[in-house]
């Protein structure tokens, strides 16, 4: 070969090995046959399914906030134009009709929790307590085996909480000062549906935050006592996302709000935080059959994950609704100062 010919022949062959090198690469890039193309998994499957109960149920909720929203505001101009008495800047309270049931909290579980769930419990409390300030039937609401890490709490970051008004806070358990035939402790253990309030009675909510570490203690807290148990209808009316267990303040103002109303339905939806997902069960049952037929094609539901690792699949979405709530919320904040 000639030195003339020489470098042509090196241009080319560098040419040839760039272009069989760029073919190799796109070999290596396009995907095999079966893959990028897998089927859709169960769990991606289930998520799609409660996305779209969830936005199929939007609406309805926003409606429900909206009507107590506007209940609330009549209720308020109608109590201001019957009082009126020429002074605008006086602040008329609307009628309170205060109700006999007792509405416990039982903090006996103290030393169950860590330093950051009693934290959450103490502002848990503040809410009941705000809520029970401000309703139209307020029970009689008390704060039981009060001590250890939630009183140290209070006092270093909410030192008002001893001039608060409408409530009874004792060191005692609530076992050694309210009769046994009258305690009805709530737990969603319990297999007792309740079905009505009895204002007589004395409704015990446990007062713990454990992240679900603690299985059926609030049961076994009403076993060992040897008091009567139920849990809220909750299945009756409402099918959720995540487990039953409701927090402290959920569960106290779900009860405010039934004695308000005396529709439990109505309660549930206007209290539950919507990262719950809550649907109603008649609908519950018409988009599971219609979501099952989907599912079925493309391989079925998982039926048999666990609740926990539901909690965990909680949908990103459900965010900006719940900061609306949380926002919604702000004004229950309790002040350090007496009421």
């Amino acid at each position: 070969m000639s030195s003339e010919t020489l470098p042509a022949f090196i241009e080319s062959s560098n040419v040839e090995r760039k272009q069989s090198l760029s073919e190799e690469q796109e070999k290596s890039q396009k995907p095999r046959v079966g893959e990028g193309f897998e089927a859709m998994s169960k769990r991606q499957m289930k998520k799609l399914i409660k996305q779209k109960q969830w936005e199929e149920q939007r609406e309805l909720r926003k409606q429900k906030r909206k009507e107590k929203r506007k209940r609330k505001q009549l209720e308020r101009q109608c109590q201001l134009e019957s009082n009126s008495d020429g002074n605008d800047r006086k602040r008329i309270r609307r009628d309170v009709v205060h109700s006999t049931l007792r509405l416990i909290i039982d903090c006996s579980f103290d030393s169950l929790m860590v330093l950051k769930d009693i934290k959450k419990l103490h502002k848990q409390i503040q809410r009941c307590y705000a809520e029970n300030r401000r309703a139209l039937h307020p029970v009689q609401f008390y704060l039981t085996s009060h001590g250890g890490q939630l009183k140290k709490n209070m006092d270093e970051n909410d030192k008002g909480w001893i001039n608060w008004k409408d409530i009874h806070i004792k060191p005692e358990h609530f076992s050694e000062f309210i009769k046994k035939e009258d305690l009805i402790y709530l737990t969603s253990d319990s297999p007792n549906v309740l079905k009505e309030l009895d204002e007589s009675k004395a409704y015990v909510i446990g007062g713990l935050v454990d992240h679900n570490h603690q299985k059926g203690l609030t049961y076994k807290q009403a076993s060992d006592h040897g008091i009567d148990h139920a849990q809220l209808p909750l299945g009756n009316f409402v099918k959720m996302n995540s487990r039953k267990v409701l927090a402290v303040n959920h569960v106290f103002e779900i009860i405010l709000e039934y004695l308000e109303t005396r529709d439990w339905q109505e309660a549930f939806f206007t209290i539950l935080p919507q990262r719950k997902g809550a649907v109603p069960t008649d609908k519950a049952c018409e988009s599971s059959s219609h979501d099952k037929k989907s599912a079925s094609v493309e391989g079925g539901l998982d039926n048999e994950s666990s609740d926990e690792e539901d909690s965990r699949n909680e949908l990103d979405s459900q965010h900006e609704e719940e900061k609306q709530d949380k926002e919604n919320s702000n004004e229950s904040a309790v002040n350090s100062t007496p009421h």
